[in-house]
């Protein structure tokens, strides 16, 4: 028996519908509309001061740059008191309503200082008071008062808050000067709902162009900000990579002649015993691995153009060398050298010469015609280094040049591969020093009696 399933389809609804984008641009201002108006509007959010360092207060010392600091409040109290006065002074008569009209001009300038939002509604509020006891012949729908009390609330509120909250503020203020024109406006003669609505507009756009040109600040100061990290950061992978290089260089010699001496060794001995050969091809093929391996590995640091270089990485011996080209680029370098001169490994020899290299090459760009001086100190725990450059000649036609700020860095990074000291810093007459300190651990007497 087959049984045969009936599926029933159901026309979409009014609610399954697709909206238009009209409706949802609509129900997006609605929602825009109420979280900047309606939810939370009587938060509360005070004033802050304004910052110490700031462009007028850096200038002030003591109490008075603690009074500037409460600058804005200072103002915002002025200007409402100033619309208190000016809403009073348009009743003749009435003491009363003199002072209420005063009140309700001055709170919501006053409420801007805590409760931002919340002095818009208020000052609405207050504005059709005001408007309703107001004589026949004062300006309409805003008296004088309430026109500077209204133009400052929605100046402070537009600086508290976002553009879009202006906006809305704007649009309700438009909104409400026509309706008050259109319904009560046939019996007054002197209408401001258009200046109210232009000059508010005037500010407003200048609290935007503010706002925006602080938030493109912000942006350009934190992708500055990215940007100095990221440099930083690929400078001090360029320096590893150098590092690395160098090294792989160093290390693939070695293993290379450790390779080739296992190899020859059985030939040098007469009947060696088979113990002996196999000792010996077990080092060549652990060598031979090891450079394999070493060279797979490091081998992702070089770049696409690296070459290696045709003559062996150089050590302290060629110092002289690297001295009389510095002294034929201008700068007037003399060597000294304390203890007793050995050889030392030839990672701590090239890393030597690197950070006398660079720390030369910078005394001939940051301080052109200046002289400079290379101590090398060979003491029981390693080797010392001191390279310090005097201030340049007072008149230095040359100028000096920003490098590219990767030569400390390299320096660092050297120091701290070795496990070593590194201070560098400017000299209190003047110039510059670099220390380094990099320790060469004592070789065990054992491997020495037997090499």
């Amino acid at each position: 028996m087959t049984e045969t399933t009936h599926t029933q389809t159901i026309p979409p609804g009014p609610a399954d519908r697709p909206r238009s984008p009209e409706f949802r641009l609509a129900v997006d201002a609605l929602r825009g509309l109420r979280q900047d108006l309606f939810h939370g509007a009587f938060a509360y959010r005070p004033l802050p001061r304004t910052a110490a360092d700031g462009p007028l207060t850096r200038h002030l010392s003591g109490r008075w740059r603690e009074y500037a600091s409460w600058t804005p409040h200072a103002l915002v109290v002025v200007a409402g008191m100033v619309a208190a006065l000016a809403n009073a002074a348009s009743f003749s008569q009435n003491g009363v309503t003199q002072l209420v009209c005063g009140v309700l001009a001055l709170a919501p300038v006053l409420l801007t200082l805590a409760r931002p939002v919340g002095a818009f509604w208020l000052s609405l509020a207050a504005t059709a008071i005001t408007s309703a006891v107001g004589d026949s012949w004062e300006t309409w729908p805003w008296l004088p008062g309430s026109f500077i009390a209204h133009l400052t609330v929605l100046t402070v509120v537009a600086i508290r808050t976002r553009p879009r909250t202006a906006a809305w503020m704007w649009l309700l203020t438009a909104l409400y000067g026509f309706w008050m024109v259109t319904v009560f406006g046939a019996s007054h003669y002197d209408i401001n709902a258009a200046p109210m609505i232009v000059l508010s507009a005037l500010i407003l756009l200048a609290v935007t162009v503010r706002h925006t040109r602080r938030e493109a600040r912000q942006e350009v100061t934190a992708q500055q900000t990215v940007t100095e990290h990221e440099r930083s950061r690929r400078t001090l992978l360029e320096e590893r990579t150098t590092i690395a290089r160098e090294l792989h260089d160093v290390v693939a010699h070695h293993m290379s002649v450790v390779a080739i001496q296992a190899e020859a060794a059985p030939y040098r001995v007469e009947n060696p015993p088979p113990e002996l050969e196999k000792a010996f091809a077990t080092i060549r093929e652990n060598a031979v691995a090891a450079l394999t391996e070493l060279r797979r590995v490091l081998g992702v640091v070089r770049a696409e153009d690296y070459e290696a270089p045709d003559a062996p990485q150089p050590t302290l011996a060629e110092l002289d060398g690297l001295l009389a080209n510095v002294r034929e680029a201008g700068l007037e370098v003399e060597k000294a050298v304390t203890g007793a001169v050995r050889e030392l490994p030839q990672g701590v020899e090239l890393s030597a010469y690197r950070i006398v290299q660079e720390a030369l090459s910078n005394s001939l760009r940051h301080a052109p015609g200046a002289s400079a001086r290379v101590e090398i100190g060979y003491v029981l725990g390693g080797l010392g280094l001191r390279i310090v450059n005097g201030p340049p000649p007072a008149p230095n036609l040359v100028k000096a040049s920003p490098g590219a700020g990767h030569g400390i860095t390299g320096m660092r990074e050297r120091v701290s591969m070795l496990n070593g000291d590194m201070t560098a810093g400017p000299l209190s007459e003047g110039g510059y020093e670099v220390t380094v300190f990099l320790p060469v651990p004592a070789a065990d007497p054992a491997i020495e009696g037997t090499a």
